[in-house]
């Protein structure tokens, strides 16, 4: 039965406890053998039963059903969520432990997957719809013909279904059901109510069925019929009226629980009298009467289906909780799985069952249909018996599980690709009488988890079945995990009655028709092929063997001895099995094979083949050493090849270099041309060696390099290099060499077009002439090293550019960086490694001493607005005083007065924290060289105390408006000025089109003085003395962000410390109509009343909201509901965002609290989507008067086009930068459309 709001149902109690789990039982008319009830409760505990209940218990599952939560929104919805593919080539898992199979989400249809899965754990249901054949229904195959009559929809639920039931995989899809219902993908991707569905699926369903012996399928199985009787108090006549319904709705509001719902709709009796009186008909007058439910022919009826909504009534997730009725799926929980055996005998028999594996492995193969399973299945089926897997328990006494099946060939029979295993006759036999003689116990242990095999008498187990994700459950589980933001929604009830035949229990096959379980079987040998195949894709790997005795060695490398063909074998080979297996193929295959037999990694480098790592461990997996796909392996015996011996290693890897040198003549003398010949070395060999390969007894080494301009040219390898390593000197393959014998004269070398330079000679630095002096050059390069002493280097650079001796004791160097500014000077007693300095980089020649190692260099420049190259520069000592700094500051800059004060600079290039300390030095606030500090006027406060600038804030005047003063200015502000903000876009009505702040002055206040005394000390303000302030009392503070009011500084006798203010922060006043104290949990909002039929609001009017209750809408409405003198129920509230231009309904109406539980709700207005904040305007409309939904205003629309209009001009300027928001999509219909069958 399905829930309407006018639907009843005869109920006559409910209500028992079992395991935990409170199990609802309903009791409706003969005809109705399902039911289904809707509703979403507060549930508080078990509360005095009814009069006529059982056992009096409240159902304890139901949270917040319609509470808008957006954190909890799914990602299905709006079709946010890309359409789930699987993989072309992949074919779907198998089944998990639990052996049932999930339903793969298409996007957004997990409302489809929870109520498909509840149909089809329903047996009567799924067997009334397998019974009805081809004959009736039609096929697949007939679909197209355009006059067969092809009932679709039904044709694909029974495929599901048996798919559900027999299909090997972990999720069943509904592309081609929902296909059926002619959804398009964005219907696939849109979320529906479940209940909705419930209703359409079933009308199309009666629909597609009609004329076939299933027509009355659904109203068979969920109609329900209600008899209302009026008895009349005076003759005692019955009158009675019959109603019929498919399903009940229960009310939520109110109420503590679903018995208390069912109770109140269903039950209650109604009396007739006083100003309500009952006309009878048989006494023809009006009468006192009763009006009840007709309360003969009970029926019990069972929970066994909760579909569960977590979200809003906007969007969410759906999922499951079903009762396994047929003992289809396997249920063990994870605490059941890990819990110790008490039993010390059982515990003793089970260690003797794993310390056995074969007699494990022989049970489970006796188990499996004519003894044969895929050797991956049977290491599953071995982790879901003994809990853990082969490699963990077994491996390491007995090896992998493959070389254990071969070992043990007596008994077990690998196929010839070694992926399945079956068990010999004689072996079959053997462990068959085993089994029954001494393994009772092993097959009692090892099937104890499924209560399909071996628990026939206990209750159906629950699963939580989440799209593909089926976990088990256990009812004291359910109880308590569904008190909150997750809700039971629809509960699908059995008649407890029904029995089941014992043939269907644990029997997934019973009632398919033959022609789906034949389909359902080769679709399962269709899936074992495409898995062995995606099996052998994914996990088969090529490798090339390079066979030793086909190899020679020469030249630093391995080569072929004859052609890299005849060298190289190519085997494909699965990557899950061990080196050893991989040893043992390679044995077969090379039958001359004599001896060890080592497996090294081998790569092509340019020299030829070389041999890295050899490979160890023989039980490993060759997936986990790592061997990628297409490897080289050198096949060899470990040592040597054609009686050489091997390096291997990446230490030794040969380097192939190319040598240049002068040609020698037939006689032994050089020629007048230089030679280019490559040349094997190992990389760890040493640099000399390639004058002892070129015999060259004395003789000096170039190498290629690159100049910082870009210029290739030789560089001279220094003899002390030359005992380093190929590697060390940072050669690599291709590098180039030349080398020069001692006795060759440069001169040949040089007419070679070539410019060799010594090591020395490329490192330089380059020194720009800044001294204001007129020179012959104006950049010199100054030859250097990294030990170079500046002095020597600035020395050196005076001489070059021709300037005056007399700089020496005035200049300096600085570096110049890539914007072409000087940094700080570099002491001269620094080398160029203390100062950081590289190779090539620039420095400039300045007028000036550079500072000592005790002295800092400074940038500083007046106000926060830096330019880049106005800075002015100083050098103190790093001892200095911040207040002796700033003297001197002051001084260099020609500032007059005392009132200025320093800070640094930051990152970013603003003003810092002021340097507060003044006695303190800048060593100890580690100010550096380099850095900038500025000269900010206004004089810092004392310590521990606070400078606060004073605002005057009054957002309306008389009219609505603030008046603005006559002397308003813009920019830095002066006592008496006003600075008027940027308009607020949007406010309503234009009450907060604009914020004005007149400043006041400055304050200096303690840190320790009270909001009070912060207030009191500001009416001193000669500013303030215009305003009439009756006390403190009658001001609010609040501090000033983003050029308007932003926190409330609302206790009074809170210090200012405890607020955090720091030395930035800025107050603003408002003077309010009566004196205000409040309190730490206190919210001052602004509300608006909407005027009827105008569009438009009524002045604001401030509301203090205590909030200690909670922050939830419920108590915001009664707040308000109070505040306006209006019923709770007549009002409605919004809170505006003036940045959007839009207003946010504030609804409560399923936010009740019930009288017993007290636990905290999670709705929190200062959370999400709301963000409620001191200051927010709150919209309220008087429902007595005006009853329609909006709450926007002209303003609101001219701002959306305004705001539109903009968004478009900049969507054309920057098109590739906008980001589209996050719209709520428009409510769609839910349909299904069903052919005609009449």
């Amino acid at each position: 039965m399905f829930v309407s709001n006018v639907g009843l149902g005869r109920l006559v109690g409910l209500g028992f406890r079992q395991n935990g789990l409170e199990r609802n039982i309903l009791h409706f008319g003969a005809s109705c053998l399902l039911g289904t009830v809707l509703g979403a409760l507060h549930v508080s505990s078990p509360r005095d039963p009814p009069p006529h209940s059982r056992v009096g218990s409240s159902f304890t599952m139901f949270g917040d059903l319609f509470e808008e939560d957006y954190s909890s929104v799914s990602n299905y919805q709006y079709g946010k969520e890309k359409k789930l593919k699987t993989k072309a080539l992949e074919p779907p898992a198998p089944r998990e432990f639990t052996n049932l199979s999930g339903i793969r989400n298409q996007g957004g249809t997990c409302y489809l997957n929870s109520l498909l899965q509840t149909l089809h754990f329903t047996p009567e249901f799924r067997e009334a719809l397998f019974s009805l054949g081809p004959e009736e229904l039609g096929s697949f195959e007939d679909k197209d013909k355009p006059d067969a009559k092809v009932r679709i929809i039904p044709l694909q639920l029974q495929r599901l279904f048996a798919q559900l039931l027999l299909l090997d995989q972990d999720a069943a899809s509904t592309a081609d059901l929902t296909d059926s219902f002619g959804w398009t993908s964005n219907e696939e991707m849109r979320q529906h109510d479940v209940q909705e569905l419930n209703r359409i699926l079933f009308s199309a369903l009666e629909t597609s069925l009609v004329g076939t012996s299933g027509h009355d399928l659904i109203n068979r199985l969920y109609h329900g019929t209600v008899v209302n009787q009026v008895v009349c108090k005076e003759c005692k006549n019955v009158s009675e009226k019959q109603e019929d319904f498919l399903d009940l709705t229960v009310a939520v509001k109110n109420v503590s629980g679903l018995e208390d719902a069912l109770w109140t709709m269903y039950v209650e009796e109604e009396m007739f009298d006083c100003d309500n009186l009952y006309h009878c008909g048989t006494c023809d007058r009006l009468v006192k009467a009763a009006k009840s439910d007709s309360d003969d022919l009970e029926y019990v009826y069972d929970l066994f289906s909760v579909i569960i909504h977590k979200g809003g009534c906007y969007g969410g997730h759906y999922h499951v909780y079903i009762k396994d009725v047929d003992h289809l799926g396997n249920w063990q929980s994870q605490e059941e799985k890990s819990k110790p055996d008490v039993n010390l005998k059982d515990l003793q028999n089970e260690e003797e069952i794993d310390d056995d594996p074969l007699r494990i492995l022989k049970v489970i193969l006796l188990q499996e249909e004519n003894n044969v399973i895929p050797v991956d299945h049977l290491g599953q089926k071995l982790l879901k018996k003994i809990g853990t897997s082969w490699n963990k328990k077994y491996k390491k006494q007995y090896g992998p599980l493959r070389k254990f099946l071969q070992l043990h060939s007596q008994v077990f029979l690998l196929s010839s690709d070694e992926s399945t295993v079956s068990l010999l006759k004689n072996g079959s036999l053997q462990a068959e009488s085993d089994f029954q003689r001494n393994d009772q116990h092993i097959f009692k242990t090892l099937t104890s988890e499924s209560p399909g095999l071996n628990d026939r008498t206990s209750c159906p187990h629950w699963f939580d079945i989440n799209d593909s994700k089926v976990q088990p459950i256990k009812e004291k589980d359910i109880e308590r995990q569904f008190q909150g933001k997750e809700s039971a929604y629809m509960l699908f009830y059995r008649k407890y009655q029904l029995q089941r035949p014992p043939e269907a229990r644990a029997n997934p096959r019973y009632g398919v028709p033959c022609h789906l379980l034949n389909e359902m079987d080769a679709a399962n040998i269709e899936l074992q092929t495409k898995r062995a195949e995606w099996d052998s894709t994914n996990n088969n790997f090529e490798l090339h063997l390079h066979l030793g005795p086909h190899y020679h060695f020469f030249n630093g490398a391995l080569h072929p001895i004859v052609s890299q063909a005849e060298s190289v074998w190519d085997l494909t080979f699965d990557k899950r099995k061990t080196l050893g297996d991989l040893r043992q193929s390679i044995f077969q295959l090379l039958d001359f094979w004599e001896g060890d037999m080592i497996l090294s990694v081998a790569k092509f480098v340019p020299a030829g083949l070389h041999v890295y790592q050899m490979l160890d461990g023989d039980d490993l997996m060759l997936c986990e050493m790592e061997i990628a796909d297409g490897e080289d392996l050198f096949v060899w015996n470990g040592v040597e090849v054609g009686g050489i011996q091997i390096p291997t290693g990446s230490d030794c890897e040969p380097l192939l270099l190319n040598v240049l040198h002068l040609a020698t003549s037939g006689e032994g003398e050089k020629c007048q041309q230089l030679v280019e010949s490559p040349h094997v070395f190992p990389s760890n060999a040493e640099v000399g060696a390639v004058l002892t390969a070129l015999a060259v007894p004395v003789g000096v080494l170039f190498v290629s390099a690159t100049d910082p301009a870009g210029e290739e040219n030789w560089v001279a390898v220094p003899k002390e290099d030359l005992k380093k390593t190929f590697r060390e000197q940072g050669l690599r393959n291709k590098s180039s060499v030349l080398v020069q014998d001692s006795r060759d004269d440069n001169s040949l070398l040089l007419k070679q077009g070539k410019w060799f330079a010594g090591m020395n000679e490329i490192n330089w630095l380059q020194v720009q002439n800044l001294c204001e002096l007129e020179s012959e050059e104006k950049q010199v390069k100054i030859s250097a090293t990294v030990n170079t002493v500046v002095f020597d280097l600035r020395i050196k650079a005076i001489k070059e550019l021709k300037l005056m001796k007399e700089l020496a004791e005035n200049s300096c160097l600085r570096s110049i960086d890539r914007n072409g500014k000087l940094l700080c000077p570099v002491p001269d007693s620094y080398t160029l490694k203390e100062a950081e300095l590289k190779m090539g980089s620039s420095l400039g020649l300045c007028p000036g001493k550079a500072p000592t190692s005790s002295q800092l260099f400074l940038f500083f420049t007046v106000g926060s607005d830096v330019q880049p190259g106005t800075e002015m520069e100083i050098i103190v000592e790093e001892t200095i005083s911040v207040r002796d700094c700033l003297k001197l500051m002051l001084e260099k800059s020609g500032l007059p007065g005392d009132t200025w004060h320093l800070r640094k600079m930051n990152w970013c290039y603003e003003a810092g924290e002021p340097l507060c300390e003044e006695d303190a030095t800048l060593r100890e606030l580690m100010i550096c060289s380099g850095d900038t500090l500025l000269l900010i006027e206004g004089k810092l406060p004392p310590p521990g105390f606070l400078k606060v600038p004073i605002w005057w804030y009054q957002p309306w005047g008389p009219t609505g408006h603030w008046k603005s003063h006559p002397d308003q200015r813009t920019g830095t502000p002066s006592p008496g000025g006003v600075w008027r903000a940027a308009s607020t876009q949007g406010a309503p009505g234009d009450l907060h089109g604009e914020v004005s702040l007149r400043y006041l002055g400055d304050l200096e206040i303690s840190e320790d003085a009270t909001v009070a005394e912060l207030k009191s000390q500001a009416m001193t303000l000669s500013s303030s003395s215009e305003f009439v302030i009756p006390s403190p009392a009658f001001l609010r503070a609040w501090t000033v962000e983003s050029q308007r009011p932003g926190r409330l500084l609302r206790t009074n006798r809170q210090q200012l410390k405890e607020y955090r203010l720091g030395r930035k922060t800025e107050i603003c006043l408002e003077l309010l109509q009566k004196e205000e104290n409040l309190g730490p949990q206190d919210m001052v909002l602004r509300t608006q009343m909407r005027l009827p039929g105008e569009r438009a609001y009524a002045p604001c009017v401030d509301l203090v909201w205590d909030t200690a209750r909670g922050w939830t809408a419920g108590s915001l409405r009664q707040r308000v509901a109070h505040f306006c003198s209006l019923p709770v129920e007549k009002i409605e509230i919004a809170k505006y965002f003036p940045e959007k231009f839009e207003w946010l309904p504030i609804s409560s109406w399923n936010q009740q609290l019930t009288k017993r539980k007290k636990k905290k709700k999670q709705d929190n207005l200062q959370g999400a989507p709301y963000y409620l904040k001191d200051g927010d305007t709150i919209g309220i409309k008087n429902l007595l008067v005006e009853d329609d939904e909006d709450f926007s205003t002209v303003a609101d629309d001219l701002g959306k086009k305004s705001q539109e209009a903009l968004r478009v001009q900049s969507s054309d300027l920057f098109s590739s930068a906008r980001t589209p928001g996050r719209p709520r999509a428009p409510e769609a219909s839910l349909s299904i459309h069903v052919g005609s069958f009449r």
